[in-house]
């Protein structure tokens, strides 16, 4: 989107940060409100411009920062975490993992898999699934909402066992 900023607005982010720089406009609505009505532009870009000016989205933060922020609290859960993701990266070159605010999406051409620390002892993984029905360790989607269909909870890595690997790497293949 940021590569599409000064053809289709005239202007790059960084122009649209010292426009913005010079309003005293700080809540996200009302940038939005302004760069639409003041600068016409579409509500996607003033979106993304004032998530940017206001370092709100979760790309303005460096992707340590976000895993660290996420485990600050809950060390305990973060080895789990390097598992999933390392058992992951394992399954092919295209798997991208996504880290925002509180959870991190791993992604093929669609996410398959999203890990957040649920509490400061569980960890739980959401997976999305075409057509599977919750059974045993699989539960139904939960807090995840239609972001996942399940999620497992796990609390230690050895939960990561050869049940958990196979629906991960067939939540995989179906995002493919």
């Amino acid at each position: 989107m940021e590569e599409n900023l000064k053809p289709k607005t005239g202007k790059t982010l960084e122009q649209w940060k010292t426009v913005l720089g010079q309003t005293k406009l700080t809540k996200h609505s009302e940038i939005v409100a302004w760069l639409k009505s003041e600068h016409q532009l579409t509500h996607g870009f003033a979106n993304f411009i004032s998530l940017k000016f206001r370092q709100a989205d979760a790309a303005s933060f460096d992707e340590s920062e976000l895993i660290a922020s996420q485990y600050e609290t809950k060390p305990g859960l973060k080895p789990i975490y390097d598992a999933l993701v390392e058992y992951c990266r394992s399954l092919g070159p295209d798997v991208e993992i996504a880290p925002k605010k509180s959870t991190v999406s791993i992604r093929r051409k669609r996410q398959f898999a999203l890990i957040k620390p649920a509490t400061k002892t569980r960890m739980d993984i959401g997976l999305k699934f075409n057509d599977k029905k919750p059974l045993g360790r699989l539960l139904p989607s939960g807090p995840f909402g239609t972001m996942c269909t399940h999620r497992i909870e796990l609390t230690e890595v050895s939960d990561i066992d050869d049940e958990i690997k196979k629906l991960v790497r067939e939540a995989y293949a179906e995002a493919g």
